[in-house]
């Protein structure tokens, strides 16, 4: 009997020493990740999680440890150990809050598609527990990184009529060129999307180079060199044409993505909203 009681002593002894040493653990963890030392930091939370051997620091571990890997752009890590969380969340909120998490990683790293999925089963799922102007926010972004001003206009809307990222899409779609037009207006008039795009020296080289080889192909068929004509026309003619058409649709493309660019270095520096 006595043994038997010595035993048990030494085993609550023995728990309270381990609770305490993890206890420590956490702190230092907790300190390192508080000075954004995040590489040590990720290393002392799973030191704590190996040894946690009742999962007591299960959940705000790998909550730590899943922003740590967020700051430093591991995010493929981060998104393994939000999963985690909200694998072992026992209420929606949490579940809800680490879902969101890996929304914005995704957005982040813009896989789009995973991004809107998320979205979805969240409001499908909790429809009584999220706000859907959250997922109308969120839903905004994944389509500002998707580079789909239009789509992230209507979602910021449904926010606010002048929500200031509503704003600030409708200005970035406006302000881009219509590939389409720049594409079809070359076709009809060499070098006038290289004009409506503001690349107007290479406008005038394309309906220069047009005009010239045009010319030189009518005449040689006016003056009855039709196999000059030919090789005029179907040579140097069709290649400075069909090159004509295409570099207006890459300039309206190079002068999109320079417009977008604009918006998102501005959204990163001056826009102080919520941001993934």
């Amino acid at each position: 009997m006595k043994i038997l009681l010595i035993n048990i002593f030494l085993f609550n002894i023995s728990i309270f020493i381990i609770a305490q040493t993890l206890d420590e653990q956490k702190h230092y963890a907790d300190s390192l990740f508080g000075i954004e030392n995040y590489y040590d930091a990720i290393t002392e939370y799973k030191r704590l999680l190996y040894f946690d051997k009742l999962n007591n620091y299960k959940y705000d571990a790998n909550l730590n440890i899943a922003e740590a890997y967020k700051v430093g752009a591991k995010y493929s890590d981060a998104i393994k150990h939000f999963t985690i969380v909200r694998n072992n969340c026992t209420d929606e909120s949490g579940i809800i809050n680490a879902e969101l998490k890996i929304v914005r990683i995704n957005i982040l790293r813009r896989t789009i598609p995973e991004a809107l999925r998320s979205l979805n089963n969240l409001q499908s799922n909790y429809a009584g527990v999220i706000e859907t102007s959250v997922i109308n926010y969120w839903r905004g972004w994944a389509y500002i990184m998707a580079d789909n001003w239009d789509l992230a206009s209507i979602e910021f809307a449904k926010i606010e009529y002048d929500h200031p990222l509503k704003i600030i899409s409708d200005k970035v779609e406006l302000e881009k060129y219509s590939i389409t037009f720049a594409k079809m207006s070359s076709l009809i008039i060499p070098g006038a999307g290289q004009f409506y795009t503001g690349n107007y020296i290479s406008g005038i080289l394309s309906l220069g180079w047009n005009v010239l080889w045009g010319y030189l192909t009518i005449n040689a068929f006016i003056t009855e060199r039709a196999v000059e004509g030919i090789l005029i026309g179907g040579l140097l003619w069709a290649r400075f044409y069909r090159g004509n058409f295409q570099n207006a649709e890459k300039f309206a493309i190079d002068e999109n993505k320079k417009i977008s660019n604009k918006a998102y270095k501005y959204l990163s520096k001056e826009y102080f909203g919520e941001k993934p």
